[in-house]
């Protein structure tokens, strides 16, 4: 009799992110995880002592992901801004439980847009925001409130109500909300 393969923690928690991609995140549960991973669910069990656990090592894994897919295909972006924006747009269409599941599911560790925009998981994306726009750290920070709220409502709108995405005026929309707010924050600096 062969031996039985060893579950790893890792190989749960890659079973839990695709049961909340293309189940959603509320499905994640020993049953459900450990059928994808053709075991019973003591090896689930034993890598984590609870669901809750489990589904906040997929949270975790899905916000990786997520920082991952909006960084996409950065190099030699004219318009890094339009890009990261439209990703954000486009994940929402592509990835709707997980978009669900990021922002709307409670599992989130900031409590608050202060918190949200000075986590270590924010750091690539307004890195590459400040070297596009040249600005300071408190200047694109600024800017990054003012298009995530369109972007975040946009993306929401799509995830959950099924409307239509045109990315050609979703990119119209985005353009012109930055294409503001970076000339508003240099004003108010006196830049």
């Amino acid at each position: 009799m062969p031996p039985t393969a060893k579950i790893t923690k890792e190989m749960v928690i890659n079973a839990a992110f695709e049961v909340a991609r293309t189940e959603g995140a509320e499905n994640i549960n020993a049953r459900i995880v450990s059928k994808k991973l053709n075991c019973s669910t003591q090896p689930v069990m034993y890598h984590f002592a609870t669901i809750e656990e489990l589904k906040k090592a997929a949270y975790e894994k899905t916000g990786e992901f997520h920082t991952e897919y909006l960084l996409n295909n950065q190099e030699n972006q004219k318009d890094v801004m339009l890009k990261i924006g439209l990703n954000y747009i486009r994940f929402a269409v592509e990835e709707p439980n997980l978009f669900r599941f990021l922002f709307q599911s409670g599992f989130a560790k900031e409590n608050n847009m202060l918190e949200m925009i000075n986590s270590e998981e924010l750091t690539p994306v307004l890195s590459v925001m400040q070297e596009a726009m040249k600005l300071n750290a408190e200047q694109t920070k600024n800017v990054f409130i003012t298009l995530a709220m369109f972007v975040h409502g946009y993306a929401s709108l799509i995830a959950n109500n099924s409307f239509e995405y045109d990315e050609g005026l979703a990119a119209e929309h985005l353009k012109q909300v930055y294409k503001g707010a970076i000339p508003a924050i240099r004003e108010k600096d006196g830049i």
